[in-house]
């Protein structure tokens, strides 16, 4: 008699963890981080309360805050070593790619590596959320032939963030959407990049191994390389009237439109996309140009139409990004570089209660074959 099996494409609505990280209400609309709704603390709170509420499990009042930007700015270096590395790369290198191999070079670095412990797994998760900004900045600027630009610290997280790829220190306004948009990316529950990162932390790899694995899942186009696919189409159009056109001539032939559905939110806009819009807005006023906000208004109308799809974060992000100046390469290292306190989180909750992830596989092939080539 056949096994029976239970078998569901892509792992679609299998539970594969517990978590007290992270979980995506679809039915009251939240985003729900450690018992709060990320979209109401996109309103109160900046990115490093985020972290802290990742990472020590409560939002910090102003001495802890202080503390761990402290930290974070004790970290901000990379070794030259890794800046060697990243000039060694070819010119066309993907910055994803130029990330991946910064983070795996910072394990040597590591005297403890093969120390677990959740106490010494935050202590790496502070190293590498005040060493991910400055890879991805300055193998941005090495792949381009620009000169590397040394972290200030006279500048909050974010604002030496944005300083470090543009040269330039960012407006207020521009800071704390810049800010902003790192805390709408920062933790999102259990996308591919976020599984990928706790199966190999479930080995008892190092928490490098498990960030190295999830910037290559989070390079692929269905997932992280929508913000980038976004930016492209945008411009591609640059009006209003040929932006419609190209979305109804890509419907048309079938093809995929990046920053439209969510495999979790599906018939519902990401709520996070709500806060970028509104951020788009806010930085088409204050330029006098209104062209990307209309842009992509006709093609939240066009998709809900024709498809009954909503926008996700990347759509609205993409030309957020795009308006603070910053280069579309690394818009998803940027998203990363986000994520990064989430993906450190998740690792370290997969190591306290490990169990090592070995799923099955439905078998489809031939049985039973008895027949043998002779010579």
């Amino acid at each position: 008699m056949k096994e029976q099996v239970n078998y569901s494409p892509g792992l679609d609505g299998i539970i594969a963890a517990e978590t007290k990280l992270s979980f995506l209400d679809t039915v009251q609309s939240e985003i729900v981080i450690r018992g709060y709704d990320l979209i109401d603390l996109s309103e109160t709170v900046g990115y490093l309360e985020i972290v802290n509420l990742l990472l020590q499990g409560r939002l910090p009042d102003a001495e802890e805050k202080a503390g761990l930007e402290k930290a974070l700015k004790n970290e901000y270096e990379i070794p030259e070593e890794i800046l060697k590395i990243l000039r060694l790369l070819p010119e066309k290198t993907h910055p994803m790619d130029a990330l991946r191999t910064g983070i795996s070079a910072l394990a040597g670095y590591d005297a403890n590596i093969d120390d677990r412990s959740a106490s010494v797994n935050l202590e790496r998760a502070y190293k590498l959320l005040g060493k991910v900004p400055a890879i991805v900045a300055n193998s941005y600027r090495v792949l381009n032939k620009q000169e590397v630009v040394l972290p200030n610290k006279d500048l909050s997280y974010s604002s030496n963030f944005y300083y470090m790829i543009t040269g330039k220190v960012p407006s207020a306004v521009e800071e704390k959407i810049f800010d902003q948009s790192l805390l709408l990316y920062s933790e999102h529950e259990m996308p591919n990049s976020t599984f990928t990162a706790r199966v190999i932390a479930s080995t008892l790899s190092d928490l490098y191994g498990a960030l190295t694995g999830a910037v290559a899942s989070l390079k692929g186009s269905l997932h992280g390389g929508a913000n980038e696919a976004v930016m492209y189409m945008l411009l591609e159009a640059g009006t209003v009237d040929k932006f419609e056109r190209l979305l109804d001539g890509k419907l048309a032939n079938k093809e995929k439109i990046m920053g439209f559905g969510h495999r979790v939110y599906m018939k519902k806009m990401d709520p996070r996309a709500l806060i970028m819009k509104q951020a788009l807005k806010q930085l088409c006023d204050a330029k006098g140009d209104d062209r990307l906000y209309k842009m992509c208004e006709a093609g939240e109308v066009i998709m809900e139409r024709e498809k009954g799809l909503y926008p996700n974060l990347d759509y609205y992000a993409a030309p957020v990004y795009y308006m603070l100046g910053l280069p579309i390469s690394i818009y998803t290292p940027i998203f990363f570089s986000a994520r990064t306190v989430g993906l450190c989180a998740h690792v370290i909750e997969q190591h306290a209660d490990n169990r090592l992830f070995r799923p099955r596989v439905n078998y489809i092939g031939e049985r039973h074959n008895r027949n043998v080539i002779s010579n």
